[in-house]
């Protein structure tokens, strides 16, 4: 899964390096990984420590650990290690690097049934997010979020303020949905398909699309 994720990024040329972060349970297994992998980009793995569901700190929380221990004081790219791409989404980097605002992956499911579980967007004439319901039993547009975000190093003290007003440090759509009303948050329409490995299903059906490939 990591290797296809970090390859569909390998044509965003301004990223200079990868965190990637995993609980106690996992992080041996993971720097296994990544003292072997071929990655396009220098590899480091955050342990976050966590052991259970009881103490995880979830998407959000582990996202501010990431800032705070690595002192990161620049852009930032975030994905969430489900998303399998079968095309590249080197464009993504570009689209943001003409931003200063908040930018995410968008895709179209084509069905509101199916849009109904996710975080569902709508945007204006400019890309830009004037909805964001985060799994709506009424859905306003098949088109959902994608855990694929971009923060300008001016907006990371944002997630410092979310966390500190006790919002949910879960779901990274959250961080999102409270984001837009205050600043302009724009989407890029991801190219060819987009898949979530969320259950054996899922994982099936990206095997079988994968191989012909």
């Amino acid at each position: 899964m990591l290797d296809c994720l970090l390859a569909a990024t390998e044509a965003i040329r301004s990223i200079d390096q990868t965190i990637v972060i995993t609980n106690a349970r996992f992080a041996a297994q993971f720097e296994t990984w990544a003292a072997n992998a071929d990655t396009p980009f220098p590899t480091t793995v955050l342990n976050d420590r966590t052991t259970n569901n009881a103490n995880r700190l979830g998407a959000i929380g582990d996202l501010h650990k990431c800032i705070k221990e690595h002192a990161i004081d620049d852009d930032m790219i975030v994905i969430a290690g489900d998303n399998l791409f079968t095309e590249s989404i080197g464009d993504f980097g570009g689209f943001c690097a003409e931003k200063t605002t908040p930018c995410i992956g968008v895709y179209d499911v084509g069905r509101l049934e199916e849009a109904a579980k996710y975080g569902v967007v709508t945007i204006d004439d400019f890309a830009r997010i004037t909805s964001f319901e985060e799994k709506p039993e009424l859905p306003k547009s098949t088109l959902i979020s994608v855990a694929l975000y971009y923060y300008p190093r001016t907006i990371l003290s944002e997630i410092d303020r979310y966390l500190a007003e006790g919002n949910n440090p879960d779901q990274p759509g959250q961080l999102i949905q409270w984001l837009y009303p205050q600043t302009t948050v724009r989407t890029w329409p991801i190219p060819g398909q987009w898949l979530d490995i969320g259950s054996h299903e899922t994982l099936a059906e990206a095997q079988k699309i994968f191989e012909t490939l």
